[in-house]
């Protein structure tokens, strides 16, 4: 686990939209904070329904309370989290004066994924993709779906040539998963290397 004080901890931006597969994102979250990282949290209004789908967990509806629900399901430092609403302008994601280390989308829907890919920043999670691009840091996007349309891998392109990285949550059999824990921390692994961040969900190859 990567050691770092409060004043060197990374910035990352995770947004979480409407496809299925949220499981990953909250996954990912918990192992930010674990790791000391300051999360600047987003949520689709998709997402939250995929949330109550796929999950147990009750998440409230308005920012405030999400935030604090969350700092108390994971346990971490109040000022380590924070959520933001989809037209909350005036968060540190929507200008690249708000220093952000990396943006992580997990998982993406192919209609985030399109928004992203055109730069339509109608709400803030484009917005702060979009603001990744344009200041040439780190964007990780992690589409969740199956088939692949012409249209969702013409965006895939695009996206991979501007410079994001393009991680399918694509999870691998060689480590012999037992659970479908294994399988989601399959893909998380894949996202914390990305993001230059010591974990121990898997072993390396060769060892």
């Amino acid at each position: 686990m990567k050691d770092m004080s409060n004043e060197d901890r990374k910035i990352i931006s995770l947004a979480i939209t409407g496809a299925s597969g949220v499981q990953y994102g909250f996954r990912l979250l918990e192992l930010l904070l674990k790791n000391n990282c300051k999360v600047y949290l987003m949520f689709s209004k998709a997402a939250q329904v995929v949330i109550g789908m796929e999950t147990d967990i009750k998440l409230p509806s308005r920012c405030n309370d999400m935030q604090k629900f969350l700092v108390e399901r994971f346990a971490c430092d109040n000022d380590q989290l924070h959520v933001f609403g989809e037209d909350e302008w005036t968060a540190p994601p929507a200008s690249g004066t708000g220093w952000v280390d990396a943006m992580v989308v997990c998982p993406c829907s192919m209609g985030a994924l399109s928004a992203i890919s055109i730069g339509a920043s109608n709400k803030l999670i484009e917005r702060a993709a979009d603001v990744m691009l344009k200041e040439r840091r780190k964007l990780i996007v992690v589409p969740r779906e199956t088939p692949y349309s012409d249209i969702h891998l013409e965006n895939m392109l695009k996206l991979s040539r501007m410079g994001a990285v393009m991680l399918c949550a694509n999870p691998g059999f060689y480590n012999k998963a037992e659970t479908v824990d294994d399988l989601i921390d399959f893909v998380v692994a894949k996202i914390l290397d990305q993001l230059e961040l010591q974990h121990e969900l898997q072993p390396r190859w060769g060892e």
